[in-house]
């Protein structure tokens, strides 16, 4: 492994490559706009294809009809070109079609502040398309971190046969630092798995015997549809209950059954000994984790859970994590969105919120703090 000073969004570029990622459709949006250019560059030297569309909506169409055609494909955007993709993510959840949406958070409602973080996104990357389905959303901290994480989500949406979103912020993306990245022999890919019976017999959407049926390449003989409606085991559209109850069963309950190889969080080694918690992410678990070691040294018994996945939530985790405990703090540049789910899970009264939405860094003063405070409430705005 060679040391290296790289950006994030570099690294998640580099990550795709190495993923085996050869297909991107994109349209330039600060603070994304890095992965598109990089990826113009390097898909061509790998024998992939990059297309600029003309607008988000038609970028992830395209990204949909590359992993159809059956190569692994990646868009990138931030929040205004996100909720422009929402449709389309619904419509590749309900035909179960793999692909990774990067969307490089930046701060405020439509154009807002396009230069500085956010991490104003994370409902919306739950819940910002219609209709009940499962996602996986993955958030790296670091550098180093984007590059695993982005190899990560193109493994979960081909294993899972899912769209896959990497929720980052303009500070990790734009931030560089040192890094050794793994060399490809070392990593672990995971690619689709091949059908192998024969084109007559194939059906896209079998309910049975597994949880994700093999997803066959259009133009290498296997015949089925596509479509966004309820569907039959062939694709086509269908109202009969007896195909559609099986079919929510199973998309649902491949994510719920994968929970173990899907959920990923890291905690220190004084979780069990701690009298308060802060449970943070992106670029915010930063500043959470120079916070804890400045109240650890003053003699504060606290711990850090940095979560990697953020949806499905590690509900069961923090949970436990937090039973004993009379005090949780969640620090995020935003006005308390996983806050939201946190506090769903433990308890309101034990919930204390660290809050910025004006385009600034949470600092660890502010999360050291709510540390060293005795009471618990609605934190800070």
């Amino acid at each position: 492994m060679r040391a290296r000073m790289m950006q994030g969004n570099k690294a998640c570029a580099e990550g795709a490559i190495a993923a085996g990622c050869r297909f991107f459709a994109g349209y330039p949006i600060t603070p994304a706009t890095e992965i598109s250019e990089i990826m113009a560059r390097r898909l061509p030297q790998v024998g992939g294809k990059f297309i600029q569309m003309e607008d988000e909506i038609a970028s992830i169409a395209a990204v949909i009809g590359g992993s159809v055609a059956g190569a692994k494909s990646l868009t990138a955007t931030s929040g205004p070109g996100f909720s422009l993709m929402q449709e389309n993510i619904g419509y590749a959840a309900m035909a179960e079609i793999p692909c990774v949406i990067v969307d490089v958070q930046r701060a405020g409602p439509s154009t807002g502040l396009p230069t500085q973080p956010s991490q104003g996104d994370v409902m919306q990357s739950r819940w910002g398309t219609h209709g009940d389905h499962p996602i996986i959303v993955l958030c790296p901290s670091s550098v180093h971190e984007t590059f695993a994480l982005t190899v990560r989500a193109f493994n979960l949406s081909e294993r899972y046969r899912t769209p896959v979103i990497l929720l980052m912020d303009a500070m990790i993306a734009h931030m560089r630092e040192g890094v050794r990245l793994p060399e490809l022999e070392q990593l672990e890919i995971w690619d689709r798995a091949p059908t192998e019976v024969p084109p007559e017999w194939y059906k896209a959407y079998v309910n049975e015997p597994q949880d994700v049926p093999p997803l066959a390449p259009f133009g290498e003989g296997y015949r089925y549809h596509i479509t966004g409606l309820f569907h039959d085991e062939l694709g086509y559209p269908t109202q009969r209950l007896d195909e559609i109850n099986p079919w929510l069963s199973r998309v649902f309950g491949k994510i719920e059954r994968g929970l173990s190889e899907i959920v990923d969080y890291e905690e220190d080694e004084h979780l069990d000994r701690a009298e308060v918690i802060v449970i943070a992410y992106g670029a915010t678990a930063r500043s959470a984790q120079h916070a804890v070691k400045l109240a650890r040294a003053g003699g504060s018994r606290v711990s850090l859970l940095r979560l990697r996945t953020l949806w499905p939530f590690p509900e069961e985790r923090v949970e436990t994590a937090a039973e004993r405990l009379h005090r949780v703090i969640v620090p995020e540049m935003n006005r308390g969105q996983l806050a939201l789910e946190v506090e769903r899970v433990v308890g309101k009264h034990k919930v204390v919120r660290v809050n910025r939405a004006d385009g600034q860094m949470v600092a660890p003063d502010q999360i050291l703090d709510a540390i060293e405070r005795r009471s618990v409430g609605r934190g800070y705005r």
